[in-house]
């Protein structure tokens, strides 16, 4: 590519591997897909706080939907688009209340970008066990009674469909299930 020329995407592992070096420059220890099936696309943790990052290049609106639906996992959540443009454009298309506590980053090059900084859950939500049983994986993955990369059984509920299987229009009930008493 010549020195004018357009600039190449990275790829999304590229994007998140930026991610993943500048939280760890702040002191994070950084899990790329933990639980083995691409479902979380990096795992940040500090002490207890424990951020989730979903990476995408192109389709920004997407990685914010993946973001909401991971939100119940993390203390906070953000997305890692591939430009500034587009990190800008997400945020100022997502001020509803739901997603305006979904983190922004913005990766050029080497560099990240925070274009809006993540909200985190209220400790009153309901969600907060959800939270406890994934940082209790993330410390069997740390302590390695549990090997990074496997699969996590015991962590996301299977997906509900809305037509019991059937084959009209379905949605996701991406939601996880609350621990049993």
């Amino acid at each position: 590519m010549s020195a004018g020329g357009p600039r190449s995407r990275p790829s999304e592992r590229e994007l998140l591997a930026t991610v993943a070096r500048r939280f760890g420059e702040l002191g994070y220890r950084c899990h790329r897909d933990p639980d083995g099936t691409d479902y979380f696309d990096l795992a940040v943790r500090r002490g207890t706080e424990v951020g989730l990052v979903e990476g995408k290049v192109g389709r920004p609106l997407a990685v914010l939907a993946q973001a909401l639906r991971r939100r119940a996992w993390g203390d906070w959540v953000a997305v890692a688009v591939d430009s500034p443009r587009a990190a800008e454009r997400l945020a100022g298309a997502t001020d509803g209340r739901r997603a305006e506590a979904v983190g922004i980053y913005a990766v050029a090059g080497d560099r990240l970008q925070e274009v809006r900084r993540p909200r985190p859950a209220p400790p009153d939500d309901p969600f907060a066990p959800c939270r406890d049983r994934f940082r209790r994986l993330l410390d069997d993955v740390e302590a390695g009674a549990r090997p990074a990369g496997v699969r996590w059984s015991d962590v996301l509920a299977e997906v509900r469909r809305a037509s019991g299987g059937r084959r009209f229009a379905e949605w996701r009930l991406d939601e996880p299930r609350r621990p049993e008493a």
